[in-house]
């Protein structure tokens, strides 16, 4: 059973905003969002699971407890177990809580956090691949987010850092025929130059199996994340040299005042983004609380479903169904610790 003094404060640094940044821009064009958010939501959640799956690894490390990478699990893959302690795969799952009021009350009393669900989706939990004495950690990530406009422009006033993007549709994101972008420019409409970012994928190489080659395109295919970045000047056309089959998104480094376009003949109609259409999905951490840990065993035995549309202190509504098992059940990490640095030791010497 977990008590307020087993939860553990970990610092938030804005790199690992930058690190989560950059994982959710490449994971854009491969992932799809199983919450049923909206995608800069869906965006902001990657971001904010990534910055403290690096601050996890950052404690430990500082705290010499010794931990294995399993293995660099690369961008198109949803889910990533990285960290093995003591030789069990780890599992750390994370949530954003971004409502104001939420966020000074947990600052102010951490144990809180005690009182809300340890919840999994279930068809996460379900998948193939689990073993019994695989590890769940759970960990909230307390930072707020600037999404409306109004929030953006007071954060550019600030002086705040700001990452303003705008994901693509699926027939620019994942189209159905792999065609190359031929003939790709951009154009913007503002009155001065603005530089943009656009990201997406590459034809695929050809990948062999045995004696079997699979071309590219197919399931198999090796497409790589590629970017381009451009200067637009107002009012012109400018061509994008590099290669894309696929574009996920667009980002810029200020705010547009007026339209940007891009087109494709392999496309139709050209794709215009409005000034009102990007989005920020910079996340201003603050803390984040390590809770407790449970087995995949133990929290199956334990675990109820809790029903899509159920208010948790994580959601205001939850979307897919869930397993959950009380975070106060849950069992406390320092001593978990100190048995992977006992485990460490001890195998460290029988090698």
């Amino acid at each position: 059973m977990l008590t307020s003094t087993d939860l553990l404060h970990l610092p938030y640094t804005p790199d690992l905003t930058e690190a989560g940044i950059a994982y959710a821009c490449r994971s854009i064009a491969s992932t799809s969002d199983r919450m049923g958010s909206s995608p800069l939501n869906h965006l902001r959640r990657i971001v904010g699971g990534v910055a403290a799956e690096l601050a996890f690894r950052r404690y430990l490390s500082e705290q010499a407890i010794p931990f294995n990478v399993l293995g660099a699990v690369p961008f198109t893959h949803p889910d990533r177990y990285d960290v093995s302690l003591g030789g069990h795969r780890c599992d750390l799952r994370s949530f954003l809580i971004t409502r104001r009021p939420q966020i000074a009350r947990l600052r102010q009393d951490p144990a809180h956090v005690l009182q809300a669900p340890a919840l999994i989706p279930l068809d996460q939990f379900a998948a193939e691949g689990r073993k019994p004495d695989d590890l769940y950690l759970f960990a909230f990530l307390l930072g707020v987010v600037a999404a409306s406009q109004a929030d953006v422009e007071k954060a550019i006033n600030a002086g705040q850092p700001t990452y303003l993007i705008h994901p693509l549709p699926e027939e620019w994101a994942h189209p159905a025929d792999w065609q190359p972008l031929e003939k790709l420019p951009l154009k913007s409409e503002c009155e001065t130059p603005i530089t943009v970012e656009i990201g997406g994928q590459d034809a695929g190489q050809r990948a062999s199996s045995g004696n079997r080659d699979y071309p590219a395109g197919s399931g198999t295919s090796l497409r790589e994340f590629v970017t381009a970045t451009l200067e637009l000047p107002p009012k012109k056309r400018v061509p994008v040299e590099q290669g894309f089959h696929s574009l996920a998104y667009i980002h810029t480094e200020r705010r547009p005042e007026s339209r940007i376009g891009l087109h494709s003949p392999a496309r139709g109609e050209a794709y215009l983004v409005r000034a009102y259409e990007w989005g920020n999905i910079w996340v201003y951490g603050m803390d984040i609380l390590l809770a407790g840990w449970i087995t995949h065993e133990e929290y199956r035995r334990k675990a109820k479903v809790l029903n899509a549309g159920m208010r948790t202190m994580q959601y205001e509504r939850t979307r897919v169904k869930n397993l959950f098992v009380p975070m106060a059940e849950l069992n406390p990490l320092r001593p978990l610790f100190e048995r992977v640095r006992v485990w460490a030791a001890i195998h460290e010497n029988v090698n």
